[in-house]
């Protein structure tokens, strides 16, 4: 927990719950599961969630309530941006839905901040987000979960539903997992609804991601039957007669760390222009470990490089004179920096 962060899309973290368990390939080399395992395996909020394995700290599937940060975001006057849950999961399987329901309540209490929540549970979250008595259940966690002296008479008392300061979003890392994740994400009752393609580990085509009717949000007016639900022609032409779900937001990164897996430029140059046609705020968070800049300098001159080949292929650095690729160098996210074809992207929702 920090009331600030060195993450580039956001201001701030808050972990009112720490633990994960490995779901999908892009937990591969997850910072927070080294963490947890390393330089803070003794903290409180993290002893005990990883176990050593030959391959470095893993989680065991544990999550832990911190209590003591539940209700940081209430104390904090200036208003920011905050990453919640980014050393762990919201929705993962072991929260109970009433510690999510006192998350919320904090958010709803605290209309002053943009809380960030982002997820590989989105089936979880559409479903926690859709019961028919979950905005009552908050309002029930602000009058008896928060000090007292927070939810005096003056209250915000009924919410608005969906919180209008709370953005949801999931993580993807290639495109099986967008078109897993991103449905439910449309499903999900939403002022703002974002992708993060970090680590990006394979192209990922937003525009044929599809959702069916029973996959939007119920309580607002959609079109019937199959559609494109993100950067459709008819969102994009104006098209007001039904209120049909998009996204508000995409960020693309690659991966860092020493083991990191290399991003295809391509890949994030694709993101980026699927983004400028359809009027879509992209955020390019960072290279990573590799980078397609030649100043950037190895960390280990010994180390093979990388080549990103034209079919979309990254692999090592093996000579093809018949089909050559673009050379990729090991480096520091800070030597590889946030420039995406010389031009830094720093796009949010309005």
């Amino acid at each position: 927990m920090a009331e600030t962060s060195t993450i580039e899309w956001t201001d701030a973290t808050w972990n009112p719950v720490t633990g994960c368990s490995v779901l999908s390939p892009g937990c591969k080399h997850c910072y927070a599961m080294k963490l947890a395992g390393t330089r803070l395996q003794q903290h409180p909020s993290r002893a005990g969630l990883t176990i050593d394995t030959g391959n470095g700290p893993v989680w065991t599937g544990a999550i832990r309530v911190n209590e003591a940060w539940m209700d940081q975001p209430l104390r904090w006057r200036r208003p920011r941006r905050i990453f919640v849950c980014a050393h762990g999961d919201l929705f993962h399987e072991d929260v109970p839905d009433d510690v999510i329901d006192r998350v919320f309540a904090v958010m709803a209490l605290a209309p002053q901040h943009v809380f960030q929540v982002l997820t590989k549970r989105a089936a979880r979250m559409r479903d926690y987000l859709s019961a028919a008595d979950r905005a009552a259940l908050i309002c029930d966690a602000m009058s008896i979960h928060l000090l007292e002296e927070v939810c005096r008479g003056d209250a915000p008392f009924p919410i608005d539903w969906p919180l209008p300061n709370v953005w949801l979003g999931v993580s993807v890392e290639d495109q099986l997992r967008a078109e897993e994740r991103v449905p439910p994400l449309m499903a999900a009752p939403a002022a703002v609804r974002f992708v993060s393609g970090e680590p990006l580990l394979g192209r990922l085509d937003l525009r044929k991601i599809k959702v069916g009717e029973g996959d939007v949000d119920q309580t607002k007016p959609h079109a019937p039957g199959l559609k494109k639900i993100i950067f459709n022609i008819d969102a994009l032409a104006g098209v007001q007669s039904f209120n049909w779900p998009r996204l508000d937001w995409v960020i693309a990164g690659g991966e860092s760390g020493r083991d990191a897996r290399p991003m295809h430029p391509d890949w994030a140059r694709s993101l980026r222009d699927q983004c400028v046609a359809a009027n879509v705020p992209f955020f390019f968070k960072q290279w990573g470990m590799w980078s397609p800049l030649d100043r950037a300098l190895p960390v280990n001159r010994g180390a093979p490089g990388m080549v990103a080949w034209a079919d979309g292929r990254v692999g090592l650095d093996v000579r093809n004179p018949v089909a050559p690729g673009q050379a990729m160098y090991a480096a520091t996210k800070a030597i590889a920096g946030r420039l995406l074809d010389g031009v830094e992207h720093n796009g949010l929702p309005a």
